[in-house]
Protein backbone atom coordinates (compact mmCIF):
# COMPACT_ATOMS: atom_id res chain seq x y z
CA UNK A 1 0.00 0.00 0.00
CA UNK A 2 1.16 3.53 -0.76
CA UNK A 3 1.21 5.87 2.22
CA UNK A 4 1.07 9.64 2.38
CA UNK A 5 2.74 10.58 5.64
CA UNK A 6 1.80 13.67 7.62
CA UNK A 7 4.73 16.06 7.15
CA UNK A 8 5.90 19.51 8.19
CA UNK A 9 3.33 19.96 10.92
CA UNK A 10 3.55 20.88 14.60
CA UNK A 11 1.94 17.91 16.32
CA UNK A 12 0.73 17.93 19.93
CA UNK A 13 0.33 14.40 21.27
CA UNK A 14 -1.84 14.27 24.36
CA UNK A 15 -0.81 11.04 26.08
CA UNK A 16 -3.10 8.91 28.23
CA UNK A 17 -0.14 7.00 29.71
CA UNK A 18 2.85 8.51 31.53
CA UNK A 19 5.90 9.07 29.35
CA UNK A 20 8.21 7.09 31.63
CA UNK A 21 5.98 4.09 32.20
CA UNK A 22 7.82 0.77 32.36
CA UNK A 23 5.68 -0.91 29.71
CA UNK A 24 5.80 -0.25 25.98
CA UNK A 25 2.79 1.62 24.61
CA UNK A 26 1.45 2.57 21.21
CA UNK A 27 1.36 6.33 21.50
CA UNK A 28 5.01 6.62 22.42
CA UNK A 29 6.04 4.53 19.41
CA UNK A 30 3.76 6.62 17.19
CA UNK A 31 5.36 9.81 18.54
CA UNK A 32 8.83 8.68 17.51
CA UNK A 33 7.54 7.77 14.04
CA UNK A 34 5.71 11.09 13.57
CA UNK A 35 8.83 12.96 14.69
CA UNK A 36 10.60 11.74 11.56
CA UNK A 37 8.71 14.30 9.48
CA UNK A 38 7.21 16.74 11.99
CA UNK A 39 7.86 18.68 15.16
CA UNK A 40 6.26 16.77 18.03
CA UNK A 41 5.35 17.78 21.57
CA UNK A 42 4.25 14.83 23.74
CA UNK A 43 2.21 15.74 26.82
CA UNK A 44 3.12 13.57 29.80
CA UNK A 45 0.29 12.52 32.10
CA UNK A 46 -0.39 15.07 34.84
CA UNK A 47 -0.76 13.81 38.39
CA UNK A 48 -4.23 13.90 39.97
CA UNK A 49 -4.97 14.76 43.59
CA UNK A 50 -6.20 11.31 44.67
CA UNK A 51 -3.11 9.59 43.27
CA UNK A 52 -0.85 12.18 44.89
CA UNK A 53 -2.45 11.65 48.29
CA UNK A 54 -2.41 7.88 47.88
CA UNK A 55 1.30 7.99 47.19
CA UNK A 56 1.85 10.45 50.03
CA UNK A 57 2.98 12.91 47.35
CA UNK A 58 6.26 11.08 46.95
CA UNK A 59 8.02 10.15 43.74
CA UNK A 60 5.88 11.96 41.19
CA UNK A 61 5.77 15.30 42.98
CA UNK A 62 9.44 15.11 43.89
CA UNK A 63 10.20 14.49 40.25
CA UNK A 64 8.06 17.46 39.25
CA UNK A 65 9.86 19.69 41.75
CA UNK A 66 13.29 18.46 40.67
CA UNK A 67 12.34 18.85 37.03
CA UNK A 68 11.43 22.54 37.10
CA UNK A 69 14.39 23.22 34.89
CA UNK A 70 13.39 20.29 32.71
CA UNK A 71 9.75 21.30 32.28
CA UNK A 72 10.08 20.75 28.54
CA UNK A 73 12.43 17.85 27.91
CA UNK A 74 14.02 17.52 24.48
CA UNK A 75 14.16 13.88 23.42
CA UNK A 76 15.75 14.39 20.01
CA UNK A 77 15.65 16.88 17.15
CA UNK A 78 12.06 18.06 16.65
CA UNK A 79 10.75 16.01 19.61
CA UNK A 80 9.93 17.28 23.10
CA UNK A 81 8.03 16.04 26.15
CA UNK A 82 6.07 18.43 28.35
CA UNK A 83 6.00 17.32 32.00
CA UNK A 84 2.98 19.22 33.42
CA UNK A 85 3.29 20.80 36.86
CA UNK A 86 -0.46 21.04 37.42
CA UNK A 87 -2.10 18.88 40.06
CA UNK A 88 -5.47 17.81 38.66
CA UNK A 89 -8.71 17.18 40.52
CA UNK A 90 -9.80 13.52 40.71
CA UNK A 91 -12.99 14.19 38.78
CA UNK A 92 -13.82 10.54 38.08
CA UNK A 93 -14.64 10.04 41.76
CA UNK A 94 -17.26 12.79 41.77
CA UNK A 95 -20.63 11.65 43.18
CA UNK A 96 -22.72 13.12 40.34
CA UNK A 97 -22.50 14.40 36.77
CA UNK A 98 -22.69 18.06 37.75
CA UNK A 99 -19.57 17.88 39.93
CA UNK A 100 -17.78 15.63 37.46
CA UNK A 101 -18.36 18.08 34.62
CA UNK A 102 -17.25 21.03 36.75
CA UNK A 103 -13.98 19.43 37.87
CA UNK A 104 -13.31 17.92 34.46
CA UNK A 105 -13.57 21.35 32.83
CA UNK A 106 -11.20 22.71 35.47
CA UNK A 107 -8.71 19.95 34.64
CA UNK A 108 -8.98 20.56 30.91
CA UNK A 109 -8.34 24.29 31.41
CA UNK A 110 -5.32 23.66 33.63
CA UNK A 111 -3.75 21.31 31.12
CA UNK A 112 -4.58 23.59 28.19
CA UNK A 113 -2.87 26.53 29.91
CA UNK A 114 0.34 24.54 30.28
CA UNK A 115 0.21 23.29 26.70
CA UNK A 116 -0.33 26.82 25.35
CA UNK A 117 2.67 28.04 27.30
CA UNK A 118 4.80 25.20 25.94
CA UNK A 119 3.81 25.58 22.29
CA UNK A 120 4.40 29.32 22.52
CA UNK A 121 7.88 28.60 23.87
CA UNK A 122 8.58 26.15 21.03
CA UNK A 123 7.06 28.39 18.38
CA UNK A 124 4.37 25.91 17.32
CA UNK A 125 2.05 27.51 14.75
CA UNK A 126 0.57 24.95 12.37
CA UNK A 127 -0.65 22.65 15.14
CA UNK A 128 -2.45 19.32 14.93
CA UNK A 129 -3.64 17.70 18.18
CA UNK A 130 -3.85 13.91 18.57
CA UNK A 131 -5.52 12.59 21.73
CA UNK A 132 -4.59 9.10 22.88
CA UNK A 133 -7.90 7.67 24.13
CA UNK A 134 -8.33 10.22 26.96
CA UNK A 135 -11.96 11.25 26.74
CA UNK A 136 -11.86 12.84 30.21
CA UNK A 137 -8.84 15.17 30.36
CA UNK A 138 -8.92 15.79 26.61
CA UNK A 139 -12.65 16.32 26.22
CA UNK A 140 -12.55 20.12 25.88
CA UNK A 141 -9.04 20.67 24.52
CA UNK A 142 -10.26 21.19 20.97
CA UNK A 143 -11.86 24.49 21.99
CA UNK A 144 -9.13 25.49 24.44
CA UNK A 145 -6.04 25.15 22.24
CA UNK A 146 -5.00 26.92 19.01
CA UNK A 147 -5.06 23.77 16.88
CA UNK A 148 -6.20 23.36 13.29
CA UNK A 149 -7.37 19.72 13.49
CA UNK A 150 -8.22 17.33 16.31
CA UNK A 151 -7.70 13.56 15.96
CA UNK A 152 -8.92 11.07 18.56
CA UNK A 153 -6.94 7.80 18.74
CA UNK A 154 -9.13 4.95 20.00
CA UNK A 155 -6.99 1.96 20.95
CA UNK A 156 -8.85 0.35 23.83
CA UNK A 157 -12.45 -0.09 24.94
CA UNK A 158 -11.88 1.76 28.21
CA UNK A 159 -15.57 2.21 29.01
CA UNK A 160 -15.70 -1.52 29.81
CA UNK A 161 -13.42 -0.93 32.80
CA UNK A 162 -15.01 -0.21 36.20
CA UNK A 163 -13.11 3.07 36.60
CA UNK A 164 -14.81 4.53 33.51
CA UNK A 165 -18.22 2.86 33.66
CA UNK A 166 -20.04 5.76 35.35
CA UNK A 167 -18.98 8.76 33.25
CA UNK A 168 -16.99 7.13 30.46
CA UNK A 169 -19.70 6.16 27.94
CA UNK A 170 -21.14 9.68 27.77
CA UNK A 171 -17.70 11.34 27.56
CA UNK A 172 -16.37 8.89 24.98
CA UNK A 173 -19.41 9.48 22.75
CA UNK A 174 -19.05 13.26 23.05
CA UNK A 175 -15.31 13.02 22.38
CA UNK A 176 -15.85 10.94 19.23
CA UNK A 177 -18.61 13.25 17.96
CA UNK A 178 -16.55 16.43 18.31
CA UNK A 179 -13.31 15.04 16.84
CA UNK A 180 -12.47 15.90 13.26
CA UNK A 181 -11.15 12.39 12.68
CA UNK A 182 -11.13 9.18 14.74
CA UNK A 183 -8.45 6.57 14.11
CA UNK A 184 -8.53 3.15 15.78
CA UNK A 185 -6.13 0.24 16.00
CA UNK A 186 -8.73 -2.38 15.08
CA UNK A 187 -11.70 -2.68 12.75
CA UNK A 188 -13.94 -3.42 15.73
CA UNK A 189 -13.07 -0.16 17.49
CA UNK A 190 -13.35 1.81 14.22
CA UNK A 191 -16.87 0.45 13.79
CA UNK A 192 -17.65 1.37 17.40
CA UNK A 193 -16.55 4.98 16.79
CA UNK A 194 -18.40 5.01 13.46
CA UNK A 195 -21.71 5.03 15.34
CA UNK A 196 -21.10 8.70 16.16
CA UNK A 197 -18.50 9.90 13.68
CA UNK A 198 -18.45 8.80 10.02
CA UNK A 199 -14.80 9.86 9.80
CA UNK A 200 -13.61 6.82 11.76
CA UNK A 201 -10.82 4.69 10.28
CA UNK A 202 -8.91 1.56 11.24
CA UNK A 203 -5.18 2.32 10.92
CA UNK A 204 -4.04 -1.02 12.27
CA UNK A 205 -1.34 -1.50 14.81
CA UNK A 206 2.40 -1.37 14.84
CA UNK A 207 5.01 -3.11 16.89
CA UNK A 208 8.78 -3.36 16.73
CA UNK A 209 9.09 -6.83 15.18
CA UNK A 210 12.79 -6.46 14.39
CA UNK A 211 13.47 -6.49 18.14
CA UNK A 212 12.14 -10.04 18.34
CA UNK A 213 14.02 -11.36 15.32
CA UNK A 214 17.30 -11.61 17.14
CA UNK A 215 20.19 -13.98 17.60
CA UNK A 216 19.68 -16.61 20.30
CA UNK A 217 19.66 -15.12 23.77
CA UNK A 218 20.58 -16.92 26.98
CA UNK A 219 17.81 -18.36 29.10
CA UNK A 220 16.76 -15.76 31.69
CA UNK A 221 18.02 -16.60 35.17
CA UNK A 222 14.52 -17.15 36.60
CA UNK A 223 13.67 -19.59 33.78
CA UNK A 224 16.76 -21.78 33.98
CA UNK A 225 15.22 -24.29 36.38
CA UNK A 226 11.79 -24.38 34.73
CA UNK A 227 11.34 -27.62 32.76
CA UNK A 228 9.97 -27.66 29.21
CA UNK A 229 7.87 -27.72 27.18
CA UNK A 230 6.93 -24.19 28.22
CA UNK A 231 3.54 -22.63 27.48
CA UNK A 232 4.23 -18.93 27.95
CA UNK A 233 2.44 -15.60 28.21
CA UNK A 234 3.95 -12.09 28.30
CA UNK A 235 1.83 -9.14 29.38
CA UNK A 236 -0.27 -7.85 32.25
CA UNK A 237 -1.75 -10.77 34.18
CA UNK A 238 -5.14 -9.17 34.74
CA UNK A 239 -8.53 -10.69 35.50
CA UNK A 240 -10.07 -8.17 33.09
CA UNK A 241 -8.04 -9.67 30.25
CA UNK A 242 -7.05 -13.26 31.04
CA UNK A 243 -9.21 -16.34 31.61
CA UNK A 244 -8.06 -18.05 34.80
CA UNK A 245 -10.08 -21.19 33.99
CA UNK A 246 -8.18 -21.72 30.73
CA UNK A 247 -4.84 -21.57 32.54
CA UNK A 248 -6.01 -23.97 35.28
CA UNK A 249 -7.32 -26.35 32.64
CA UNK A 250 -3.99 -26.27 30.79
CA UNK A 251 -2.08 -26.91 34.00
CA UNK A 252 -4.24 -29.95 34.76
CA UNK A 253 -4.27 -31.22 31.16
CA UNK A 254 -0.49 -30.96 30.78
CA UNK A 255 0.95 -31.81 34.22
CA UNK A 256 4.43 -32.33 32.75
CA UNK A 257 4.47 -28.97 30.94
CA UNK A 258 5.28 -25.62 32.52
CA UNK A 259 3.03 -22.60 32.28
CA UNK A 260 5.03 -19.38 32.58
CA UNK A 261 3.37 -16.00 33.08
CA UNK A 262 5.66 -13.00 32.60
CA UNK A 263 4.22 -9.67 33.74
CA UNK A 264 2.67 -7.86 36.70
CA UNK A 265 -0.43 -9.48 38.17
CA UNK A 266 -3.54 -7.96 39.71
CA UNK A 267 -5.12 -8.81 43.07
CA UNK A 268 -7.27 -11.59 41.57
CA UNK A 269 -4.29 -13.44 40.15
CA UNK A 270 -2.27 -12.73 43.30
CA UNK A 271 -4.80 -14.90 45.16
CA UNK A 272 -5.49 -17.32 42.32
CA UNK A 273 -5.50 -21.08 42.70
CA UNK A 274 -2.85 -21.03 39.98
CA UNK A 275 -0.35 -19.92 42.63
CA UNK A 276 -0.61 -23.33 44.28
CA UNK A 277 -0.13 -25.40 41.10
CA UNK A 278 3.36 -26.86 40.86
CA UNK A 279 3.72 -26.35 37.09
CA UNK A 280 2.61 -22.71 36.99
CA UNK A 281 5.25 -19.99 37.38
CA UNK A 282 4.59 -16.27 37.92
CA UNK A 283 7.78 -14.40 37.00
CA UNK A 284 6.51 -10.86 37.56
CA UNK A 285 7.12 -7.55 35.85
CA UNK A 286 9.95 -7.20 33.32
CA UNK A 287 11.26 -4.25 31.38
CA UNK A 288 10.14 -4.17 27.71
CA UNK A 289 13.52 -5.21 26.33
CA UNK A 290 13.75 -8.14 28.73
CA UNK A 291 10.64 -9.92 27.44
CA UNK A 292 12.40 -10.79 24.16
CA UNK A 293 14.52 -13.47 25.85
CA UNK A 294 11.52 -14.98 27.63
CA UNK A 295 9.47 -15.27 24.46
CA UNK A 296 12.43 -16.77 22.64
CA UNK A 297 12.53 -19.61 25.16
CA UNK A 298 8.79 -20.37 25.17
CA UNK A 299 7.80 -23.53 23.30
CA UNK A 300 4.31 -22.20 22.55
CA UNK A 301 3.01 -18.68 23.18
CA UNK A 302 -0.41 -18.13 24.73
CA UNK A 303 -2.98 -15.35 24.81
CA UNK A 304 -5.79 -16.85 26.91
CA UNK A 305 -8.08 -13.84 26.90
CA UNK A 306 -11.38 -13.81 28.68
CA UNK A 307 -14.18 -12.69 26.36
CA UNK A 308 -15.64 -9.36 27.42
CA UNK A 309 -16.24 -5.89 25.91
CA UNK A 310 -12.69 -4.85 26.82
CA UNK A 311 -10.95 -7.70 24.99
CA UNK A 312 -13.22 -8.54 22.07
CA UNK A 313 -11.97 -5.74 19.83
CA UNK A 314 -8.64 -5.00 21.48
CA UNK A 315 -5.59 -5.35 19.23
CA UNK A 316 -3.20 -7.76 20.98
CA UNK A 317 0.23 -6.23 20.36
CA UNK A 318 1.87 -9.24 21.98
CA UNK A 319 0.68 -11.48 19.12
CA UNK A 320 2.89 -9.63 16.66
CA UNK A 321 5.79 -10.00 19.09
CA UNK A 322 5.16 -13.74 19.41
CA UNK A 323 4.95 -14.16 15.65
CA UNK A 324 8.05 -12.05 15.01
CA UNK A 325 9.92 -14.45 17.27
CA UNK A 326 8.66 -17.26 15.03
CA UNK A 327 6.67 -18.94 17.78
CA UNK A 328 3.47 -20.96 17.36
CA UNK A 329 0.60 -19.10 19.02
CA UNK A 330 -2.58 -20.37 20.66
CA UNK A 331 -5.10 -17.66 21.51
CA UNK A 332 -8.74 -16.97 22.28
CA UNK A 333 -10.83 -16.23 19.18
CA UNK A 334 -11.89 -12.57 19.43
CA UNK A 335 -13.00 -10.12 16.75
CA UNK A 336 -9.56 -8.51 16.68
CA UNK A 337 -7.83 -11.90 16.43
CA UNK A 338 -9.61 -12.81 13.19
CA UNK A 339 -6.90 -11.08 11.15
CA UNK A 340 -4.36 -13.48 12.68
CA UNK A 341 -6.40 -16.58 11.85
CA UNK A 342 -4.02 -17.88 9.18
CA UNK A 343 -1.00 -17.60 11.46
CA UNK A 344 -2.30 -18.67 14.87
CA UNK A 345 -4.49 -21.33 16.46
CA UNK A 346 -7.71 -19.63 17.57
CA UNK A 347 -9.79 -21.22 20.31
CA UNK A 348 -13.41 -20.90 21.36
CA UNK A 349 -13.04 -22.99 24.53
CA UNK A 350 -10.48 -24.30 26.99
CA UNK A 351 -10.78 -27.70 25.31
CA UNK A 352 -9.74 -26.07 22.01
CA UNK A 353 -6.57 -24.89 23.72
CA UNK A 354 -5.64 -28.45 24.64
CA UNK A 355 -6.38 -29.73 21.13
CA UNK A 356 -4.31 -26.99 19.51
CA UNK A 357 -1.33 -27.47 21.80
CA UNK A 358 -1.32 -31.23 21.21
CA UNK A 359 -1.50 -30.64 17.46
CA UNK A 360 1.50 -28.29 17.53
CA UNK A 361 3.66 -30.55 19.64
CA UNK A 362 2.84 -33.72 17.71
CA UNK A 363 3.30 -32.32 14.21
CA UNK A 364 6.82 -30.99 13.46
CA UNK A 365 5.41 -28.88 10.61
CA UNK A 366 4.24 -26.22 13.09
CA UNK A 367 7.75 -25.69 14.45
CA UNK A 368 9.48 -25.89 11.06
CA UNK A 369 11.62 -23.10 9.66
CA UNK A 370 9.03 -22.59 6.91
CA UNK A 371 6.26 -21.87 9.41
CA UNK A 372 8.55 -19.66 11.50
CA UNK A 373 9.40 -17.56 8.45
CA UNK A 374 5.75 -17.31 7.48
CA UNK A 375 4.85 -15.97 10.92
CA UNK A 376 7.73 -13.52 10.94
CA UNK A 377 6.91 -12.13 7.52
CA UNK A 378 3.34 -11.47 8.59
CA UNK A 379 4.47 -9.71 11.78
CA UNK A 380 6.82 -7.54 9.74
CA UNK A 381 3.83 -6.00 7.94
CA UNK A 382 2.67 -4.55 11.29
CA UNK A 383 5.20 -1.78 11.74
CA UNK A 384 4.74 1.68 13.19
CA UNK A 385 5.75 3.10 9.84
CA UNK A 386 2.78 1.34 8.22
CA UNK A 387 0.35 2.30 11.00
CA UNK A 388 1.41 5.97 10.96
CA UNK A 389 1.31 5.86 7.17
CA UNK A 390 -2.30 4.68 7.37
CA UNK A 391 -2.94 7.56 9.77
CA UNK A 392 -1.57 9.94 7.14
CA UNK A 393 -3.80 8.45 4.44
CA UNK A 394 -6.85 8.85 6.68
CA UNK A 395 -5.87 12.42 7.58
CA UNK A 396 -5.40 13.60 3.99
CA UNK A 397 -8.57 11.83 2.87
CA UNK A 398 -10.42 13.75 5.59
CA UNK A 399 -8.78 17.03 4.52
CA UNK A 400 -9.84 16.41 0.92
CA UNK A 401 -13.44 15.88 2.02
CA UNK A 402 -13.45 18.84 4.44
CA UNK A 403 -10.94 21.37 3.08
CA UNK A 404 -12.30 24.18 5.25
CA UNK A 405 -11.42 22.45 8.53
CA UNK A 406 -8.50 24.18 10.20
CA UNK A 407 -8.74 27.39 8.18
Amino acid sequence: MQYRFIKNRDIIMFGFQPWNTEIAFNFKDMAYELARYNRVLFIDRALDRKTALKNRITQNLKAAEAGKNNYIEQIQDNFWVLHPKSLLESSAWSPNYKLFDFFNRVNNRRIAAEIKKAIHSLGFKNSLLINDNDFYRGLYLKGLLPVREYIFYLRDFLTAQPFFERYGPRCEKEMIEKSDLVVANSAYLAAHAGQWNPNSVDIGQGCNPDDFITADQPVPADMKDIPGPILGYCGVVSSYRLDEDILIHLSESFPNYSIVLVGPSDSVFDKSRLRSLRNVFFLGRKMPGETIAYIQHFTICLNPQVLNPLTIGNYPRKIDEYLAAGKPVVATATEAMKMFGEYTFLCASKEDYVTSIVRILEDPEWTSSTEKEKRRNFALTHTWENSVGALGNAFYHFKKQYPAVGL
